[in-house]
């Protein structure tokens, strides 16, 4: 997976801009910096860097995280640094003792990096300890305000081992079951794709644009405290790019494009990158473990963190154990079990990413990603000259034995174990397909183009097996035919309301409430649901009753026991479909008539009465629903006081852009450049964003210029 991220529980606690107390004659760095960058916000407060070099431009970028996000990027580094819970206190320890380990490995590899690379990250380092030293109220007495470029390349610090799978192993072991898996310390850039939330990408080739360009359509879904970025950093001659940067880092970039192409990522990749070994101990030397007959030692480290322990602080020292090929996770007199993961201590993301930001064509773009420091996710991707792209990237293992799961495999030679990748060539992808497109829902890469399917039989065994839920089958509908698109049809089409699922089993619930002779308020109810046009658009009414009923039909029901045809790979694209109990789906949708009234007033709400963006003063009603449903603009809902259901989650970014000598895009940011409430950039997208419309995005100076609403050099004098 990408380099995780450490701290999205402590954003949450921080997102808030919670106060402290101010340090008193905080020293103020150097500031020659700011000489060197220029700021110029446009139209709802998008920043455009304009840098002389790398590293102003990483400085510039802190700045305005901090301007927007407050303290979050600050107590970021703090994290990174392993120093939080000297402030945070004892909940902390386990993140820092962590973070220890991994700013270890960013030490240790730093001067490995690209001087391009650490210029970034030691600006970006520079520029948060501005923004402290200038505006100390927002955080804790004494926090530090020497950070370095070591500090931020800790965020970058890619996988730890698994610690759900490392836990259900050692249960195994002791014959228990596995304890949950309590609060995580690095958690995935997003959530899992089980839970059908994810991400949708498009391209389009020049053969299926009215423009006769190449489109790329970005469009992540994360809660709206995701800190995805709206920015645009340029240093002539060395980079210009326009995309979602994160909140706490210069290289978090997960998408955008430059001058020549552009790339948007999905999650998916469920291949297995850990294995679990067991090695023999050498019971003839302490702390030695045997390989290919020979006795090796086990490395020792040793970190002591200090935490906030009431009034007074205290201090916790702890030991950890590894081998070149992994950490240990057990041991006993006979055996030395450690995790091997793909991506542990790799250090190189930042650079990849940047190299990937200043590709000017396909094959330099794919010379950054053979980097493989990003070993999870899809990558669509489209640029100038008009290729389209789908890649499913990952350094998976290649395994020269079966999958060991959540057991592990004995080994006694260093080729009974892995040692290397999967080569990148044998990914799964397709480039220039016919029909001209590629997609990705957070779904297997074996449909990401139904003219030419991947096979799917996998030619290795832990790539993830083919896979298409009605989110992505929704996508197909919109784009597998022979239609010409303009950018603007990609941004209606992206706004699709549409719920697949209705138009899968409404059939068989609409015959199966008729053979039950509904009366009364459930025979008036019937009637509206055959007059629904199965969208979760804002004036629908029937999508509210339809997904109350489904909720209830489907509680608890494995596939085969909610369709009377599940998902099947030999027929992708009209399955799942009708209802396996029809009896058990008339009786919940009498008790959804009945359920719908009682939770918002009647059971034909409008969609968009019940559902609604709130954000500032903004209150208005939104489409949208899960991908569960079949929708393709997916949201995510948690209910308010008063009993409505507010977007909290899925569509909040989105990208759209056209490949031209110049490119054209539109883009949107739900929940605005700020959390802050104080802001003029908090809410000021929001109804644009119900409505499902986007802003025009100024790339070009012509076009910054034209759209400047302030300009200045972050942190002058």
């Amino acid at each position: 997976m990408q380099p995780r991220f450490r701290s999205v529980l402590l954003a949450l606690a921080l997102a808030a801009g919670v106060a402290y107390s101010t340090p008193a004659g905080a020293p103020v760095p150097p500031a020659e910096l700011w000489r060197e960058v220029e700021v110029i916000r446009t139209a709802h407060g998008v920043p455009h860097i304009r840098a002389e070099n790398l590293r102003a431009a990483g400085y510039a970028l802190a700045w305005v995280m901090s301007e927007d996000y407050g303290p979050r990027t600050g107590m970021r580094l703090l994290l990174a640094r392993g120093e939080l819970a000297r402030f945070e206190g004892r909940a902390w320890l386990d993140a820092d003792f962590e973070n220890r380990r991994a700013r270890a490995r960013a030490i240790e590899t730093y001067h490995l990096l690209d001087p391009e690379t650490r210029d970034l990250y030691d600006g970006f380092a520079a520029g948060i300890n501005r923004w402290i030293a200038l505006h100390p109220a927002g955080f804790p007495a004494g926090i530090p305000t020497d950070f370095n470029g070591y500090d931020v390349a800790t965020i970058g610090i890619g996988n730890s081992p698994p610690a759900a799978k490392v836990r259900r192993f050692l249960a195994a072991l002791r014959g228990v079951t596995a304890p949950g898996d309590g609060p995580p310390v690095r958690i995935d850039d997003e959530p899992d794709a089980s839970a059908d939330v994810g991400s949708n990408a498009w391209a389009l080739a020049p053969s299926r644009t009215t423009s006769g360009k190449a489109i790329l359509l970005r469009n992540p879904h994360l809660a709206w405290n995701a800190g995805y970025y709206e920015a645009h950093m340029t240093v002539p001659g060395v980079v210009d790019f326009y995309g979602d940067f994160r909140i706490g880092g210069p290289l978090t970039v997960i998408g955008g494009f430059n001058s020549h192409l552009g790339w948007a990522t999905t999650n998916s990749n469920s291949g297995d990158l850990s294995e679990i070994y067991a090695l023999d101990a050498d019971r003839s030397k302490p702390d030695h473990y045997v390989l290919d007959g020979a006795s090796l030692p086990l490395a020792r480290e040793s970190h002591t963190v200090t935490f906030k322990d009431g009034d007074g602080v205290a201090a916790e020292t702890r030991d950890s154990w590894s081998t070149p090929l992994g950490p240990v996770v057990h041991r006993t007199a006979e055996k030395i079990f450690i995790v091997r993961t793909a991506g542990d201590g790799e250090f190189r993301a930042g650079e990849q990413f940047l190299r990937m930001m200043r590709a000017t064509s396909l094959a330099e773009w794919k010379e950054a990603m053979k980097i493989r420091a990003l070993v999870t996710q899809n990558y669509t991707y489209a640029d100038r000259a008009g290729n389209i792209l789908n890649l499913w990237n990952a350094a998976l293992p290649h395994l020269p034995h079966a999958s060991g799961g959540d057991t592990a495999t004995p080994v006694k030679a260093l080729r009974e174990l892995w040692t290397r990748y999967i080569p990148f060539e044998a990914l799964p992808q397709l480039r220039n397909p016919p029909g001209g497109y590629v997609h990705n829902e957070n779904d297997s890469p074996h449909f990401a183009n139904v003219r030419r399917r991947i096979n799917t039989t996998n030619a290795y065994p832990n790539i993830e097996p083919p896979t298409l839920r009605l989110r992505s089958q929704h996508a197909i509908a919109l784009i597998d035919n022979n239609r010409k698109l303009s950018l603007e049809d990609v941004v209606r089409l992206k706004h699709s309301y549409r719920m697949l699922l209705a138009d899968r089993v409404k059939p068989d619930l609409i015959a199966a409430v008729r053979a039950a002779k509904p009366t009364g308020e459930v025979a008036k109810a019937l009637a509206l649901l055959r007059r629904w046009d199965n969208t979760a658009a804002r004036a629908s009414r029937g999508a509210m009753l339809f997904e109350i009923w489904y909720q209830r039909y489907a509680q608890g029901r494995r596939p085969a026991e909610t369709f009377a045809r599940e998902w099947t790979v030999a027929d992708p694209l009209r399955t799942p479909r009708g209802l396996a109990d029809r009896k058990r789906a008339a009786e919940a949708f009498a008790w959804a008539v009945e359920e719908t009234a009682r939770r918002h007033g009647r059971w034909d709400v409008a969609w968009g009465d019940v559902h609604r963006v709130r954000r500032g003063t903004v209150d208005v009603p939104v489409g949208g629903c899960s991908g569960a449903m079949g929708c393709f603009r997916v949201l995510g809902f948690m209910p308010d006081p008063d009993g409505k259901l507010v977007a909290g989650t899925g569509d909040g970014w989105v990208l759209a852009v056209e490949f031209g000598n110049i490119p054209r895009a539109y883009s949107v940011l739900a929940y605005g450049q700020s959390p802050n409430p104080e802001s003029p950039w908090h809410s000021d997208q929001a109804a644009m964003f119900a409505r499902g419309e986007m802003k025009k995005v100024a790339f070009t100076a012509r076009d910054v210029e034209r759209q400047a609403v302030t300009r200045y050099r972050p942190g002058e004098s």
